[in-house]
């Protein structure tokens, strides 16, 4: 079997690297001004995280030949190049049975469509997953363990991706139906990411910690349900999982950012020195402006979009959050 991973940023190449053992074949497509000589030639990267391919994986900036007989597409690429990246490979050939699993967690800006809706856009007749879950590259390159999902609406698709991409004792994999909340689950959930980043950085404490997950879960379940999600997925793996890991590690670039914000630095000198792509950043305007559709409240997130488009302090946001008017705490389940 042939794996083709779109994207050689920081998760495209970690996965590259986790599933190398399980396929005959590997190749690694990125654009030609994305590909170092040390990559291409040794394997090796060393930014933002060192990785070091085997040898047998393809690195390539050739689409076509890149997805020729490709059995699995893994895209992960940044959710602002999913759909420019699926008219190339459009154009590239690519067959309706070769399986596409989505790995880019976001929500497509202006049209506020998931990553699913934006490849079906493109390629309709594409048999598609979408796979998410708590996965710090770093950590999945140091060998530790973890579990994420792999979502379709046709479970044979979930199901053959599943028992291709599963490393035993390492990364355990479990099927879901429920696209729609997997997707959301994963996307969202970077915007709270970024609370946390921002709330640790100005300690404001673990009550404040845990306070801020739970309420950050209501609007991310809020949205979702609203939008056709199982509320049961967001308290699954793509869900409260993923949140747990993103919210509480340094090592998530959401998180990174909100602890910058919280130190006063701007929005545009964070991203130029992190280097990489925070989807949180876009998301907090997607959510916002979705939230605003669909007639409903999102403190949390509007706070952060706030700390992000504005000048707002992190003082005055901490006093408008918690001054809000008293309400009842919901429950969708």
């Amino acid at each position: 079997m042939k794996l083709t991973v779109i994207g050689a940023g920081c998760w495209g190449l970690t996965l590259a690297w986790l599933l190398t053992d399980n396929f005959d074949e590997v190749t690694v497509w990125g654009r030609e001004q994305d590909l170092s000589q040390d990559l291409i030639q040794n394997k090796h990267t060393s930014r933002p995280l060192e990785v070091q391919l085997a040898q047998k994986v393809e690195v390539t900036s050739d689409l076509a030949s890149a997805i020729e007989g490709a059995d699995i597409i893994l895209n992960v690429v940044a959710t602002s190049g999913t759909r420019d990246v699926c008219e190339k490979l459009k154009e590239a050939g690519i067959k309706s049975e070769q399986i596409f699993v989505n790995a880019s967690k976001g929500i497509e800006l202006p049209s506020l469509m998931r990553m699913s809706e934006v490849i079906k856009d493109v390629l309709p007749d594409q048999k598609l997953a979408i796979l998410s879950g708590p996965t710090l590259a770093k950590e999945v390159l140091a060998g530790k363990p973890t579990a994420a999902c792999v979502a379709s609406e046709d479970m044979k698709v979930a199901e053959f991706v599943q028992k291709a991409c599963n490393v035993p004792s390492r990364f355990r994999l479990y099927t879901n139906n429920d696209v729609v909340g997997v997707e959301l689950g994963g996307s969202l959930k970077n915007v709270i990411a970024i609370a946390s980043g921002f709330a640790h950085t100005m300690d404001l404490g673990d009550n404040c910690a845990g306070s801020l997950l739970t309420r950050g879960m209501a609007e991310i379940v809020r949205v979702s349900i609203h939008l056709g999600a199982n509320p049961s997925t967001l308290y699954g793996l793509s869900g409260m999982g993923d949140l747990i890991a993103t919210c509480s590690s340094p090592m998530s670039r959401n998180y990174t950012v909100g602890s910058m914000l919280a130190k006063g630095k701007k929005i545009n000198d964070i991203l130029a020195e992190l280097g990489s792509v925070a989807e949180g950043v876009k998301t907090s305007k997607a959510i916002c402006e979705l939230a605003k559709k669909l007639g409903l409240e999102v403190p949390v997130s509007s706070a952060i979009y706030e700390a992000v488009y504005t000048d707002i302090t992190p003082q005055q946001l901490l006093s408008k959050l918690m001054n809000r008017k008293l309400k009842e705490e919901e429950r969708y389940i």
